[in-house]
């Protein structure tokens, strides 16, 4: 049994070398084009196993063909291997100096803490990436397989040229970085294969036939294939060089909803590539990956109409989010509550209009101009809307983060305004001085939270050197840290800049990446600012949003771009709530008034908002006891999409179609040659498929004697493929539904091919 074994493995296959060097070629760039997005938090490095993990996948199909095992055996022992050999790749970048038990183990580890985070813990997110390392080296060791499989067990390219494609193309419209040789590579090799296969199948179709000069036929299409591949490879560089029509852009743009809803369901398991290409919209999620580019457009965001003559800069606030991730923000442990029309928005909550502040309601009308967005804006505090709604709160203990309506709904919003007076209750830079640090206990557990790793040696001695100036002024208060912070981020030695691709790829945070670097953009400034706060004692959080826009005071209306978009700063004081601050150098917030100086106020016995001491909603993990609180099965994205896992969804769903279609079986066929082409077919994929040189009567006399009972119905299908397609003859009515009967019954008796794969040398 092993000498047959060695020796078909040692026989160059039917198809060639050359072909199997093809479809390795066709697989490496697929993987290639992976490991060059940086797709695992920018390390570039950790991705360098995935070609490796290309070849042995195309060197398990093609093993499994050669042997002739049957397909189902054949997948399974590659299913098996890459269990094996992959989790040992990935632990090699988990525990490099382990052995090949620790990085068993590491590999192990990595993915079980992915699941207690995302299922056991209900974490938004994950921070492991083990995981996300093991998928992409299965992804890539499938993609070799199958496309071995199919090339050297069926004869059938197509399918994997289909599905790495798909694969390459979404992952090339995802990265910023320029891809174009990976395409090129994989469509040269593609079509040689394909023009190879088909000069081979000529050529064979020749031999049987006793017809011309095989060879002649075969130098023929490789010839001319090799020709007509390099004139269209070149035409299309040129083209793409070249062409400046976008016939494409309208496909796209009704796309980007669908997208947005993929990547923001996905980001919770996948952790978001630095790298990724930007959908050039905010989609203001319960979540936000800081990449390595703030990517936004031109295109109109909202239109806002508001009372004539008020031409006050607003800051129009879309999310917050309370929990800092390393490379971007979350909401923790997300609740939502249904709101009526016109019902208080944030009565109930514990981020509910302080009693006493000095307040104006202001009506605001808004338009939103793209369906991507479902969350309502509004300036700080809004109180009521026109429409039933849902409000998204953060935390079991329900801190208000946004406010979820239908997209692209029209509203009109009523926003409770701080008023900037110095009266009792008025908003001025003494009297938020004098607030003091009272905080009530779920505002200090849920808003102080630093995480290991935020603050390296650079930030904390940015806080320190902050600290220490604000010490020297005189002051020892959160406003004048948070003035000093502001102006410390806003002063020359710092750098805005949209496009930091690569500067903070190895940093363990973003926080200590920007103390260090100095250049970033609003995310960057924001999460600083932030942090620094926390790690001060003082409660902040980050909000996402869109800067003021153009306004026509004659009639009211402001005009917001998506080139607005931004994120800043909420600091709590007690008394009067959450007070934003932009700490970026485009910042367009309006300085507060001094006023008279206040005294500071006294610790109370109770925590504000009007609850109770002791009350267990104070608590960060108490359950809400609000009415009609849920917790969300899911949680949705932020700014930076991260559309590689499009490539993923496109490979399951290609190859959902494919097993489908496979389940299928033969389509109905009314001719001798769609019969006798759908009874080979079915042949095929159990391995008995027939040799190049087999004739039609040769080939169902083999099959015979595999399937006696089925024999006569072979001779007829056979016999007549054999009188039409050659000796141009028309069958009667009753040879055909003789025909179409024999094809009833060999589409069930052929099934018990799966169970003959030891008669399979009898077709060799």
């Amino acid at each position: 049994m092993i000498d047959p074994i060695r020796t078909r493995l040692l026989r160059a296959p039917s198809e060639g070398w050359i072909s199997l060097f093809l479809v390795a070629t066709m697989a490496v760039a697929v993987a290639w084009s992976l490991d060059d997005s940086a797709l695992v938090l920018g390390q570039r490095a950790w991705t360098d196993f995935l070609a490796w993990a290309s070849l042995a996948g195309v060197g398990v199909g093609f093993l499994g063909a050669r042997i002739g095992w049957s397909r189902p055996l054949a997948h399974l022992a590659g299913a098996l291997v890459a269990a094996l050999v992959v989790p040992w790749m990935v632990g090699g970048i988990l525990a490099p100096d382990g052995s090949p038990a620790v990085r068993f183990a590491a590999t192990a580890t990595a993915c079980l803490n992915a699941v207690v985070d995302l299922v056991s813990r209900g974490l938004p997110v994950t921070r492991e990436s083990g995981h996300y390392l093991l998928v992409l080296g299965l992804v890539c060791w499938a993609n070799g397989q199958f496309a071995a499989a199919a090339v050297f067990r069926h004869g059938r390219p197509i399918g994997p040229i289909i599905v790495l494609g798909a694969i390459l193309v979404a992952n090339m419209s995802a990265t910023v970085h320029d891809q174009l040789w990976f395409i090129v590579l994989f469509t040269m090799a593609s079509l040689l294969l394909l023009t190879r296969l088909h000069a081979l199948d000529e050529r064979a179709t020749w031999l049987r036939r006793r017809i011309g000069d095989p060879a002649a036929v075969g130098s023929l299409y490789l010839r001319g294939g090799t020709v007509f591949i390099m004139i269209a490879v070149l035409g299309s560089l040129t083209l793409t060089a070249s062409a400046r029509s976008k016939p494409l852009e309208g496909m796209w743009d009704d796309a980007k909803p669908l997208l947005v809803d993929i990547s923001q369901w996905l980001q919770r398991i996948v952790p978001a590539a630095p790298d990724s290409k930007s959908l050039g919209v905010p989609s203001f999620g319960a979540q936000v990956t800081i990449g390595g580019i703030w990517s936004t457009s031109k295109d109109p965001a909202l239109t806002i109409h508001r009372p004539a003559g008020d031409g006050t800069k607003y800051y129009w606030r879309a999310t917050a989010y309370d929990s800092f991730t390393l490379n971007g923000w979350t909401t923790a442990s997300p609740t939502r509550e249904a709101r009526d029309s016109g019902a208080n928005l944030l009565a109930g909550t514990l981020d509910r209009i302080p009693d006493g502040t000095v307040r104006t309601d202001v009506t605001f009308n808004v338009t939103p101009r793209s369906r991507l967005f479902k969350v309502a804006f509004s300036p700080i505090d809004p109180k009521s809307i026109d429409r039933p709604v849902t409000l998204n709160l953060g935390g079991v203990d329900g801190f208000f983060q946004s406010i979820e309506i239908g997209a692209g709904d029209s509203y009109s919003v009523v926003s409770a305004l701080p008023a900037r007076v110095d009266l009792p209750g008025g908003l001025t830079q003494n009297r938020l001085r004098a607030a003091g640090t009272d905080y009530p206990p779920g505002i200090a557990a849920r808003y102080l939270g630093v995480p290991d790793g935020a603050m390296g040696n650079e930030a904390k001695k940015l806080l320190a050197d902050i600290k220490a100036k604000v010490k020297a002024a005189g002051h020892n208060d959160p406003f004048d840290l948070a003035e000093a912070i502001v102006a410390e981020l806003q002063s020359s030695r710092y750098t805005y800049r949209t496009d930091v691709l690569g500067v903070c790829n190895d940093a363990p945070s973003i926080v200590e990446c920007f103390a260090a670097h100095k250049v970033g953009y609003c995310e960057h400034y924001a999460s600083t600012m932030t942090i620094l706060l926390r790690a001060a004692g003082y409660p902040s959080r980050l909000v996402e949003g869109f800067l003021p826009g153009t306004i026509d005071p004659t009639t009211g209306t402001e005009e917001i771009l998506m080139s607005g978009a931004h994120a800043w700063v909420e600091v709590y004081f007690p008394g009067f709530g959450w007070q934003m601050f932009d700490p970026t150098g485009i910042s367009q917030a309006l300085a507060l008034p001094e006023g008279e100086v206040v005294p500071l106020a006294t610790p109370r016995p109770s925590p504000s908002f009007g609850f109770a001491s002791g009350d267990p909603r104070d608590g960060p993990d108490q359950p809400s006891r609000r009415p009609g609180a849920v917790v969300p099965g899911g949680a949705n994205s932020g700014n930076n999409q991260a559309l590689i896992v499009v490539a993923i969804i496109l490979f399951l769903a290609v190859l959902l179609v494919a097993f489908l279609a496979w389940r299928r079986g033969p389509r109905s066929a009314s001719t001798p040659d769609g019969v006798y082409a759908s009874i080979v077919s079915l042949a095929r994929r159990f391995g008995f498929g027939p040799r190049p040189t087999q004739t039609a009567y040769e080939y169902a006399t083999a099959l015979g004697d595999i399937l006696p009972n089925v024999r006569p119905e072979l001779q007829t299908v056979a016999t007549a493929k054999v009188e039409v397609a050659y000796g141009r003859r028309s069958l009667g009515d009753d040879r055909l539904r003789t025909l179409r009967d024999s094809y009833r019954r060999l589409r069930v008796q052929l099934l018990r091919l799966a169970l003959r794969r030891r008669d399979r040398r009898r077709m060799r």
